[in-house]
């Protein structure tokens, strides 16, 4: 990049800090530019660019680079960094601030492990999880949805509303059977909010806020809150 372009985002990164700064490089006119976009994500520990802003960006030239900044940590990437590089197809520069840091990152055809990713909501999280096990263990991509935070805190039920779309039939209340089944738990929430796959053998794959994504013995605590079985129709 560019002198004026790295200041630029150093620039971004101090007057966001303690939050995450994200903005995009952009070639206009056949020359790069730095393009501030907003986080909207409620918390600290994550970023989320806006559609509008990166159509913002797209309308003055191209996009060539995704940039956001990491207050008072490591540039390393982290896991959701470099699952979200790969879906972007773009270069990603990291800033750690005020250290001041900078590494890049460029898609490389990386896969979340499906046991032992970390957790980042919309990026990897209990869908995502259920996505990426279709697609692997079965061949099918599942539609994705797009998902704020806290979602399931403001009267939205997503799951329960788009699982037909995705191609799923509710089977029973809390009985999987099949390898694929995927149970719909309401955990702490007014609405269904976390999805497990049920694996076989009285064991699911699923991914709690908060901690690595799991295989556990399906029952219990985990039927008491159960809502739904799904099955893949297609």
């Amino acid at each position: 990049m560019e002198r004026a372009t790295i200041e630029a985002i150093r620039v971004h990164a101090a007057r966001d800090y303690p939050r995450e700064a994200c903005g995009l490089v952009v070639v206009v006119r056949g020359r790069e530019r730095y393009v501030p976009c907003r986080n909207s994500a409620s918390g600290t520990e994550h970023f989320i660019l806006p559609a509008e802003d990166y159509a913002a960006a797209e309308d003055l030239g191209e996009v060539v680079a995704v940039v956001h900044s990491h207050p008072d940590y490591p540039a390393a990437p982290s896991e959701a960094d470099l699952v979200s590089c790969e879906a972007s197809g773009l270069s990603w520069h990291i800033l750690s601030w005020p250290a001041d840091d900078l590494r890049t990152i460029q898609p490389s055809g990386y896969q979340a492990p499906l046991v032992g990713r970390t957790f980042a909501h919309g990026v990897l999280d209990c869908y995502t999880l259920v996505r990426d096990w279709y697609q692997r263990e079965r061949g099918i991509v599942l539609k994705d949805f797009p998902r704020h935070d806290e979602w399931w805190n403001q009267g939205e039920d997503l799951y329960l509303q788009h699982y037909a779309e995705a191609g799923f039939e509710r089977i029973s209340q809390d009985q999987p059977e099949r390898p694929g089944d995927v149970i719909l738990m309401q955990l702490r929430a007014k609405v269904a909010n976390h999805a497990a796959v049920y694996l076989g053998d009285g064991l699911m794959l699923h991914h709690l806020h908060g901690r690595l994504s799991s295989r556990d013995v399906y029952g219990g605590y985990w039927q008491e809150i159960t809502r739904c079985v799904l099955r893949y129709q297609g």
